[in-house]
């Protein structure tokens, strides 16, 4: 089976599969979800959104983000792991937003790049959740499970992003990242591929990479 195809084909089963998958982060506008990512780096979205409605009831935007007190962020922050770097990173991004962008989160993954902390798997999670531009957000699962289809063979998020951008359907590749999530916590878990219980079972070739 083709590539292309192939690709599709996992689509299709994982939007019957999970046809509500989203971020499980908890937010309210791009700059929300912005920071609620950037403190998502090694802690549960689960911590992060304990966290967050006290830190945006405090800092709901960029501009009052930019003038925040590093000891208080930390202080909200705290339990997110990495809290130091995190708020050092909050702040700075606060102030290139307000200063840099007039106080709206940037649209391109080019721009989002240049803030403080933010990777491109951050800044495609935005353009495609945010701004509904075509995206590929390379988490753990993602990677895996298009490793073992066979459909790449990296473990590189840079080259798995720019493999995957042909493959996908341009309107249909954020949501199918979300969707490798739960398919990847529930079914093609990084301990153990459960295949019986997969839809896409008689054409996986069940490759993989190391």
């Amino acid at each position: 089976m083709r590539k292309k195809e192939l690709t599709l084909q996992a689509v299709e089963a994982l939007e019957k599969l999970y046809p509500d998958a989203a971020c499980s982060l908890n937010y309210t506008d791009a700059f929300q979800l912005l920071i609620a990512t950037r403190l998502s780096a090694q802690c549960t979205d689960a911590r992060v959104n304990i966290v967050t409605p006290t830190l945006f009831a405090r800092f709901p935007d960029a501009e009052s983000m930019a003038k925040a007190d590093l000891s208080e962020v930390e202080n909200i922050i705290k339990s997110c792991g990495l809290y130091k770097t995190k708020a050092r990173d909050l702040i700075e991004i606060g102030k290139k937003i307000t200063a840099e962008f007039g106080g709206r989160v940037p649209d391109t993954i080019e721009e989002l790049t240049t803030l403080s902390g933010v990777g491109r798997k951050t800044a495609n999670l935005v353009c495609g959740d945010i701004y509904k531009k075509p995206a590929v957000v390379c988490d753990t699962h993602f990677i895996r499970l298009v490793n073992r289809l066979g459909l790449v063979k990296t473990r590189d998020p840079l080259k798995v992003e720019r493999e995957m951008i042909k493959l996908l359907p341009p309107e249909k590749s954020s949501d199918f990242c979300h969707r490798t999530v739960v398919f990847g916590r529930d079914i093609c878990t990084a301990r153990k591929a459960y295949c019986e219980k997969c839809p896409l079972e008689k054409s996986c070739p069940k490759t993989d990479v190391r």
